[in-house]
């Protein structure tokens, strides 16, 4: 499994695999920025931002360029997995810009062996180059007691020829008979078209995300819509893992499924406003986790039955703890200021790589082993 700095040994609370990912994110064939991505990633971040114990299995190639918090397992003589997202100038009416995404290249799937024998109470599935298979789902399911389950793990598939990424149905995915014993599948509404909603909220509960109209949880018995966090979307790509890195925070922290889902909309939308792997304000996260103790405190005596591992009802007050993200949000601002994507009109002074990204290290150059094809790069006027 990964090596961990700072995990105390102790401590085995969260389990998330997936494998890092190199992104470039390309806009009418220009290159606007290189970034660290992969759910894992961005699930990470919001952790360390609001201080969640968690281990992280993830595999990289030698030619990974990223220092993180958490070492990968590294593949020798294997490329780390890297994405090419083509974005267009439109953008629909639901404001999202049309995006096509291609895997270039991927690094070795995530083996049963590789995840640690300790148990965990929560676990995570959120591959995104098909390198969660069957076997090691499996074996996650054995060692955590609540496994989470991004579908995008699921129903990828990818073109033979240039890496496109397509979907196939959940039922002819291979993971469909697993379904009953994971507790949570979260989609996108577009992703959501890939399955029978209604069938598998039978099965274990479903999250579907819906931009800026928040998401919806479905579980056998009911369902509850969540609301959103207005924001300038800039770069959608990760909105949905940062959702359920705050999803699962608030699960973690003891909030109800629907106050945990406020939780989720907040980083998600925090995600959006800005390309790549956002920055989080110190002040936002401090007060978030203090919102978050709050609320609860404010629900310790709510009724629940005693078997009854989450509370799926409103309990009263989540409008006041919508309200009160939203001020968070507002009285905040992430450090990176939200970059438009169009392109700079005056001429160049010299050229700057744009990454925005929370780890320390600079990627290597576009022109490199990261990026392998030949897109012109962005120009952008140095400060003086």
């Amino acid at each position: 499994m990964v090596r961990d700095r700072n995990q105390p040994n102790s401590t085995h609370r969260v389990l998330v695999s997936g494998n890092y990912c190199h992104d470039v994110l390309i806009k009418d064939g220009v290159v606007l920025a290189e970034t660290l991505g992969g759910a894992a990633s961005f699930i990470s971040n919001v952790f360390d931002g609001l201080s969640v114990p968690y281990n992280l299995v993830s595999k990289v190639g030698s030619d990974f360029a990223y220092s993180v918090p958490r070492d990968p397992i590294v593949v020798p003589n294997c490329k780390t997995t890297l994405f090419h997202a083509h974005f267009d100038s439109g953008v629909d009416g639901d404001g999202r810009q049309d995006r096509v995404l291609k895997r270039v290249s991927s690094c070795d799937p995530i083996k049963p062996s590789d995840l640690p024998e300790s148990r965990f109470d929560f676990g995570m599935a959120v591959g995104v180059g098909g390198e969660v298979t069957v076997e090691t789902m499996e074996k996650l399911l054995e060692i955590c007691n609540t496994v989470f389950v991004d579908i995008q793990a699921l129903i990828r598939a990818f073109d033979g020829v240039d890496g496109t990424v397509k979907h196939v149905a959940l039922e002819e995915s291979g993971f469909f008979h697993l379904l009953p014993r994971i507790g949570f599948l979260k989609a996108s509404a577009e992703e959501a078209l890939f399955m029978e909603v209604e069938e598998v909220r039978k099965l274990c509960c479903v999250v579907v995300t819906n931009g800026r109209r928040g998401c919806r949880v479905y579980w056998r018995d009911g369902e509850v819509e969540v609301g959103p966090f207005p924001t300038n979307q800039v770069d959608p790509t990760g909105a949905g893992d940062s959702f359920l890195g705050g999803f699962v925070a608030g699960l973690v922290n003891g909030l109800t499924v629907p106050d945990a889902a406020l939780l989720g909309n907040l980083f998600g939308s925090l995600t959006v406003g800005q390309i790549g792997l956002p920055k989080f304000d110190f002040r936002l996260l401090q007060r978030a986790r203090e919102e978050v103790q709050r609320r609860k405190m404010q629900c310790v005596n709510c009724c629940e039955r005693k078997d009854d591992k989450f509370r799926f009802v409103n309990a009263a007050g989540h409008e006041q703890f919508h309200a009160s993200l939203g001020v968070t949000k507002q009285t905040t601002k992430c450090l990176a200021h939200e970059p438009q994507l169009d392109l700079p009109s005056s001429p160049p002074k010299s050229t700057e790589q744009v990454v925005l990204c929370q780890y320390t290290t600079q990627p290597k150059s576009l022109t490199g082993s990261v990026y392998e094809e030949a897109i012109k790069t962005v120009d952008v006027e140095s400060k003086p």
